[in-house]
């Protein structure tokens, strides 16, 4: 029976992946063309390196003014909401203040379409410039943000919301209500030199074009498609390895350095990162697992909490060899409650959970041998995310405690307890790096609940030192659940994995 399941997930996943894996390779990248829109005297041109997954965009034009628009345009077409989101900046000084980049929808490719566009001047001027009705003046909404590394452009309805940043910062807004826009519109990236008889340039990284999360249907139940992404600590690079059209969630890279593990409906896969192939991992009767697979510090163990149909479906927690077994070993034992793993002691003998007894969310740790349970928390209210560091001298963990789920730390035995975050946001998971010196964490804005992670939020992933401080934001996600519930640093500390989303 074991093998039977074995051959067929690895059936499944061939098909599944044979389809959804995508290559960019079109010279345009993920865009579908690129145009002159308006009388320019020189034309435009656009570059994509798909190595480095960056646009370099040539453009001319008079302006982007008035009720004439001249520029170079890189363009899609899209129906609905949507999320533009780039790291950008000017190539050289260039000749003209004014000149622009940044993102645009807009109903045609004429001149005096209508249109939204958040823009970055050569001048450091911010704007989010608009045209309700074909062949009327533009307007515009100044920002107070100067001279931004990230440009969002976000579309709800007639709800248009621009968001930048230098990076590392939070993202600075600025919303207007704007009629006029077909539901299907352009979208895409544009530079204007502002001066007709020049040619501007602007390099375009971490380009992403994302279609969210319908309100209207079922969360937890209807799943957008993922993006298994690789960032960079120190570059800030971010570089797709692959998409798949199913939920992806909770990649580890394995301590020789040589693979993803990560979840999908509930099966563990691992993604070789040289040869790009995937396979299933053989977890026996274990197919219904969450995304709070973990594995040990020697890397010759995985950890998994999967819903037991035997204990009410409640989620528990099993070990088995990092390659696979068809009998994984039980650890919770049956009628304890839901149990979620986050974490291996250094020494492989016990793990760390989130644990749901008595109706209260605390944290445990848990003797592999023999099932004996440690309770290592009792407060109000939730906390989760527990994790050893590498030399085993804290757990860190999250907790709402405070009122905002904030990041804690304390000694193995439960004892001296510190809290290490202070801000608005509500960070979850704090990862710590090979090296011991830095925490990797979500967070989550003020739009969610202190006590919830859900999937399809504007989140950040962001990073200190594990004794605290002010935190750096690394990257701008469209995620949340799943984007990094376990461990996912590279072994040299230097790179983590993680799931953007994507309808």
């Amino acid at each position: 029976m074991n093998n039977t399941i074995s051959v067929m997930s690895t059936l499944l996943c061939m098909m599944f992946f044979h389809y959804n894996l995508v290559a960019q390779s079109s010279p345009t990248g993920i865009f579908f063309s690129h145009m002159d829109v308006g009388a320019v005297n020189h034309a435009g041109k656009v570059s994509y390196h798909s190595t480095d997954q960056e646009y370099l965009i040539e453009g001319s034009g008079a302006n982007m003014w008035f009720a004439d628009d001249q520029f170079h345009f890189l363009w899609n077409s899209i129906q609905g909401d949507f999320i533009l989101r780039a790291k950008v900046k000017f190539v050289g000084e260039g000749v003209d203040p004014h000149r622009k980049l940044g993102w645009m929808a807009r109903n045609s490719f004429q001149p005096d379409s209508e249109h939204v566009s958040a823009a970055v001047h050569g001048d450091g001027l911010v704007s989010l410039q608009y045209r309700s009705m074909k062949g009327e003046n533009t307007e515009e909404k100044t920002s107070v943000d100067k001279a931004p590394d990230i440009i969002q452009l976000e579309r709800r309805g007639d709800t248009f919301i621009m968001g930048t940043a230098k990076m590392g910062q939070p993202l600075v807004k600025v919303t207007q209500e704007i009629t006029g826009l077909h539901n299907e519109v352009f979208v895409g990236l544009f530079v204007c030199s502002h001066n007709p008889e020049v040619i501007e340039k602007a390099i375009f990284s971490d380009v992403r074009i994302v279609k969210p999360f319908d309100e209207s249907r079922e969360r937890y139940q209807d799943y957008l498609g993922s993006h298994m992404e690789v960032l960079d600590v120190e570059s800030l690079e971010r570089k797709v390895l692959f998409s798949s059209s199913h939920s992806l969630q909770a990649p580890n890279w394995t301590v020789d350095g040589k693979a993803l593990i990560y979840n999908s409906n509930g099966y563990l896969y691992r993604y070789d990162l040289e040869s790009q192939a995937i396979k299933t991992i053989n977890t026996g009767f274990a197919i219904k697992n969450n995304n709070d697979h973990v594995l040990s510090f020697d890397g010759t163990q995985l950890a998994i909490s999967h819903h037991d149909d035997e204990d009410n479906g409640d989620s528990a927690i099993y070990t088995l060899p990092v390659e696979g077994s068809s009998e994984p070993f039980r650890v919770t034992k049956k009628g304890m409650g839901a149990s979620y793993l986050h974490g291996w002691s250094t020494d492989s003998n016990e793990l760390v959970f989130t644990g749901n007894r008595n109706d209260q969310y605390d944290i445990y740790s848990v003797n592999i041998k023999t099932g004996e349970e440690t309770q290592l928390t009792n407060t109000p209210g939730l906390d989760d995310g527990p994790e050893y560091d590498p030399q085993g001298k804290y757990i860190y963990f999250n907790s709402n405690r405070s009122g905002t789920m904030q990041l804690y730390r304390m000694k193995p035995n439960g004892s001296e307890v510190q809290q290490l975050t202070f801000d608005e946001l509500n960070d979850w998971f704090p990862h710590i790096s090979p090296d011991g010196k830095k925490i990797l964490f979500l967070s989550f804005g003020t739009d969610v609940e202190s006590g919830d992670h859900p999937f399809y939020k504007h989140v950040y992933l962001r990073m200190m030192s594990v004794d605290g401080g002010k935190p750096k934001i690394l990257s701008y996600v469209y995620g949340g659940q799943g984007t990094i519930n376990v461990p996912s640093w590279s072994p040299d500390s230097k790179k983590v994995a993680f799931v953007s989303n994507s309808n």
